[in-house]
């Protein structure tokens, strides 16, 4: 029960972080790249202490840092940025469909030939994302939005890739954040221009709470997951996001949205399994 709740926690501030950041932008509160930059730095301010805490060893230069640096900060500029048109539902769905698919077809040009199951599967889930990106999705479907969203979801894959088989995610992922904020800032701060104390605390709770401590959380569950039930489980994160958008935060759920939802989910279900079924019987 204990694993169940720890689980159910994560994958509740995984879909936090759309709703804070749609929250936080759309209202004008804080401007997206002033949100990404404080998001980072709270980020890394809780990961590190947590690392500190745990007596753990911050290697800040070996040699998969730069490219989780700026894999990272192409998602977090992408993120914000897309949350200024788009609703946190659609643009949590199309993350994390962008997200799958790109990990499935970097796992199938690196020689890992995939079975008739996985492309049905991807298949499905590539029509889903395009009902989600079809323009004129119940008037959410706005193109730049959406792409800004494609660009974290790709940034988003470079990093998880960048970082499959760290002896330590958490100082790892302590180590990327550092780098990011000043790789970040280099990029982004010349288009900061406002932040009220409202969109301040959001950006604080988003990446000290919800990004740093839900990461964190994570790394604590995710050995005590069987892998196809870790895949599966975040399957849970574009229908937290779509659930809070729409009781939280008043947004619409379109015909549209909701078949693109099923089929996004559910063709990432199959190939996912599909993809987990072998390793599980060794």
């Amino acid at each position: 029960m204990r694993i169940v709740l720890l689980t159910s926690f994560t994958m509740i501030a995984f879909a936090a972080n759309s709703l804070l950041t749609r929250l936080a932008v759309e209202t004008g509160s804080i401007d997206p790249n002033s949100f990404a930059l404080i998001r980072v730095l709270s980020g890394a301010v809780v990961l590190a202490s947590i690392l500190f805490l745990r007596g753990g060893k911050l290697q800040l230069f070996a040699p998969a840092r730069f490219l989780g640096a700026a894999s990272l900060a192409a998602y977090m500029a992408g993120f914000s940025l897309a949350y200024l048109t788009l609703d946190a539902g659609l643009g949590a769905l199309i993350l994390f469909g962008v997200v799958q698919m790109s990990m499935f077809a970097q796992g199938a040009v690196t020689g890992k030939r995939p079975t008739t199951r996985q492309l049905a599967g991807a298949a499905l889930a590539f029509t889903g994302l395009l009902f989600a990106l079809w323009p004129g999705n119940g008037g959410q479907s706005d193109p730049v939005g959406a792409g800004f969203m494609v660009l974290a979801g790709l940034g988003w894959a470079a990093y998880t890739i960048s970082g499959r088989g760290t002896a330590d995610p958490l100082a790892a992922t302590t180590a990327n954040f550092i780098l990011c904020l000043p790789l970040l800032t280099v990029l982004i701060a010349g288009f900061v221009t406002h932040a009220s104390l409202m969109g301040v605390g959001l950006a604080i709770v988003c990446g000290g709470i919800t990004s740093g401590l839900g990461y964190a959380l994570w790394y604590r569950v995710l050995p005590r997951l069987q892998g196809n039930v870790a895949a599966v489980v975040q399957l849970s994160v574009p229908l937290i996001a779509l659930l809070g958008g729409g009781l939280l935060l008043g947004e619409t759920w379109t015909p549209m949205l909701l078949v693109a939802t099923v089929l996004v989910i559910t063709g990432i279900a199959v190939a996912v399994i599909s993809r987990s079924v072998p390793a599980d019987r060794k």
